[in-house]
């Protein structure tokens, strides 16, 4: 089974992450996570997720730097979940894979039911 790329956004603003509630009508509804997509082929990671937020969100950021990246098995596909820092510009908070948004303090990510590929990103992120 091939491994999904999937880049996602850790977006800061005024010292809060940003976190998004999967619809019910997607796969892991209900779960909150780190927003992005999949990379398209000939397309950078950075533009993928740049991409990604405008299309689910209306979401503009500056993508910074790599974080971290976590390789999931879910029960019937596998993802490479590549984390990226980003600081929000500004959004219209558009939701079309989403049905929620919260600005969450890092030191309370763990309380969020988090997507399962999600967590330890969020573990990293409380780390420092």
């Amino acid at each position: 089974m091939a491994i999904i790329k999937v880049v996602c956004g850790i977006i800061f603003k005024e010292g809060k992450v940003f976190l998004c509630r999967r619809n019910t009508h997607k796969s892991l509804a209900g779960y909150w996570e780190f927003p992005g997509g999949k990379v398209e082929a000939n397309e950078t990671q950075e533009a993928s997720l740049y991409r990604e937020l405008q299309e689910e969100l209306g979401m503009k950021v500056i993508v910074g730097k790599y974080f971290t990246s976590v390789i999931h098995a879910y029960d019937t596909f596998t993802i490479e979940l590549i984390a990226y820092i980003c600081q929000y510009q500004e959004a219209t908070y558009t939701l079309t894979d989403h049905d929620q948004y919260e600005w969450v303090n890092i030191h309370e990510l763990l309380y969020w039911k988090l997507a399962p590929a999600d967590i330890p990103i969020a573990e990293a992120l409380m780390r420092g």
